[in-house]
Formats: structure tokens, C-alpha cells, sequence
């Protein structure tokens, strides 16, 4: 029983070994057909554009988080969400009864110590009093003259102003709130000046600069277009390992802050074996291509991957340094003798 088991195994493996064979009588028959005329290629390794997509965001260039300076109620808010302001336009005001209350007393200690100078000058000048005394004064009104200042600039902080054109995007309080100091009131942005932020990998960060351009999608915008690069940042997050990349969009009616954007980044840094297109033979679902060997076409399968710019990638079948048929490929048959042309001559 045994040995018509091995038997049968050593019938079967005869099979497969004459099956992968070539036919002596088909190799025959190839090498009596007429030499083809052909040019031949070096397979080596090239750089595959791989592209890696990023999501991104549209936000505006300019926007600012409004927030107060003071403490206090909050007696006028004259705008609302989607609010078109100018620059120097009132955006919030908050009461401002206590730092009226210390501009007055600033005012007045300066003006009592401005009395007190003008009184000590003159007496100086008649010799009842001394330069000591006179240079104390002026150095307190010097003091006063600081204070009333400092109360002057506080009480501007009671009226926030838009810092520049735009839309008020966000309303955070309402009159009769209590503003403190640092709060965030309002959000403004000026949605005429768009950009999208993208974070880029470490790795593909070095390649880009301020000359840069990548294509770039906005889905609900209906928008695609090549997006120049406007700021890199010079670090690296520690905990993502990505970069801080800007791109300006162009003035458009219907990109909106805060919309999905799809940023396209080509990696050329990876290698592998990218073969002419126009060498390949696809017979059903075989991929075969021709190397020329002493003269002779022999017929290789391949496996293949990604086509790029009329070339395709091989996975497996060849290597770097055959010497690839980019002639006739559909009428060559393994075997068959070859006539090489190199810079217009046969060889």
C-alpha cells in the first residue's frame, strides 16, 4: 500500500516538472523562426511616487478671540452672530463706575501736586524754599502724571473695539453678564482671507517649502485646486511627530471656516522595479514579459502593481539588470532569436 502511494506521488510530481518545462518541440519551432528586430530596456530601481492624503481644515488667516482686559457688567453689546464689523467698530462695553471713580482721584492728586510745584517754584525764586524740595515735587507729579495715565488707559479697556474687519462668528455673553478679566467675549474672523492647516508627517515635513504647491480638495465647496504653501512651523510635535503647515485658498463665495479639506502629499522616497508598460503581454489572466538572454526572447510571468506615467511596478518575476523586450511583445515567442538595436544599429 505504501509503495503505490509513493508511486503515485513520484507520477504526480513528474507531471508538474514536465508541465513546467518547455517543449522542446515549441522551443525548436521558436528557434527556427526569423530573428526580430527589437530594443531592449535595463530593468533598474526607481523612485515610486507614493501619495499620502491629509485631512485638513479651512480657517480664516485673521481671527481673534475677543476677550476683556477689565472686570465689570457687561451695559452694551450692539452686535450678534454673523455681524459684519469694520475695524475701530464698538464690540462690548462693560460698566465702568469704579475706574471712573480712580481717574478722578488720579486726576486730582495730579493736579494738587501740579499746585504744590507751581507754589514751591515760586517761593525757590524768592528763597523761602530750598531745590531739595522743589526737585521732590516734580518728581511726584512726574508720579501723578503715571497714574493718570495708567486710570486714562483702563478706562479704554471698558469699550473693546474690532481690531480689524470681519464677521463675528461666535457670542459668548449677553448684556448683563459679568465680565472678568481675561474671559473670552466674542470670536471674530475675516472670511475673505481663507487658508487650510494641515499636519504633516515628520518624514514627508522636509521635503516642503515656501515655494510648495499641493493639490488640495474642499468637498462641500465643489473646490480643487494646487494650494501653495504659506507657513511651516520649525518644530515638531513630540506626541504626533507631525509639523504645522498653512496653505492659502483664493477669495471663493462658498468656502466657509471650519470646512473638511482633503490635501494630497507625494512621497518619492520609496524604490522598487518600475517596467515600460509597452513590454507587458497579458494572455487572460497571465502577465508575461520577454528578456532577452543570449540572443534569445525568454518568457517570464510577472506579477504587477501600481501604473504610473507609463510605467508599471513588478512585484515579482524580474529583477534588476534583465534586459527587457519593449518590441513585439505580442508576436515573440519564447525562444525566439533576437536582433538587438542600440542608438539605431543592430547588434
Amino acid at each position: 500500500m505504501i509503495l503505490q502511494k509513493s508511486a503515485r506521488y513520484l507520477a504526480v510530481f513528474a507531471l508538474i516538472i514536465g508541465a513546467g518545462c518547455n517543449d522542446p518541440e515549441e522551443r525548436s519551432t521558436a528557434s527556427a523562426l526569423p530573428p526580430l528586430e527589437v530594443q531592449i530596456e535595463t530593468l533598474t530601481e526607481s523612485p515610486v511616487p507614493i501619495q499620502v492624503e491629509l485631512a485638513g481644515t479651512v480657517q480664516a488667516i485673521e481671527h481673534a478671540t475677543i476677550s476683556a482686559r477689565v472686570s465689570g457688567q457687561i451695559i452694551d453689546l450692539p452686535v450678534q452672530i454673523g455681524s459684519n464689523v469694520e475695524q475701530g467698530d464698538l464690540l462690548v462695553k462693560i460698566s465702568a463706575a469704579e475706574i471712573n471713580a480712580r481717574l478722578q482721584q488720579a486726576e486730582a492728586q495730579l493736579a494738587q501736586a501740579q499746585r504744590n510745584l507751581e507754589r514751591e517754584t515760586k517761593l525757590q525764586a524768592v528763597h523761602a524754599s530750598t531745590r531739595e524740595k522743589v526737585k521732590t515735587l516734580k518728581e511726584l507729579v512726574q508720579i501723578n502724571e503715571a497714574v493718570y495715565r495708567e486710570a486714562q488707559t483702563i478706562l479704554g479697556y471698558t469699550e473693546i473695539r474690532a481690531p480689524f474687519n470681519g464677521t463675528v462668528t461666535d457670542k459668548l455673553v449677553e448684556v448683563g453678564d459679568l465680565a472678568s478679566s481675561g474671559a473670552s467675549l466674542l470670536k471674530l474672523e475675516k472670511s475673505t482671507a481663507l487658508e487650510v492647516v494641515i499636519q504633516v508627517p515628520e518624514a514627508q515635513s522636509h521635503s516642503l517649502t515656501l515655494s510648495s504647491r499641493l493639490p488640495l480638495t474642499v468637498p462641500a465647496a465643489g473646490l480643487s485646486l494646487n494650494a501653495q504653501v504659506r507657513e511651516i512651523s520649525p518644530t515638531v510635535d513630540p506626541a504626533s511627530h507631525t509639523t504645522h503647515v498653512k496653505l492659502t485658498l483664493p477669495a471663493a463665495p462658498e468656502l466657509r471656516s471650519g470646512q473638511f479639506a482633503r490635501v494630497a502629499l507625494v512621497d518619492s522616497r520609496a524604490k522598487t522595479l518600475m517596467l515600460n508598460s509597452k513590454a507587458l503581454r497579458k494572455t487572460g489572466q497571465m502577465q508575461q514579459v520577454f528578456v532577452a538572454e543570449q540572443g534569445m526572447a525568454r518568457m517570464r510571468l510577472v506579477r504587477t502593481g501600481v501604473e504610473f506615467e507609463g510605467r508599471i511596478e513588478i512585484l515579482s518575476g524580474l529583477q534588476a539588470g534583465d534586459q527587457i523586450v519593449l518590441d513585439e511583445v505580442e508576436k515573440l515567442q519564447d525562444g525566439q532569436p533576437l536582433k538587438v538595436i542600440t542608438d539605431g544599429s543592430v547588434q
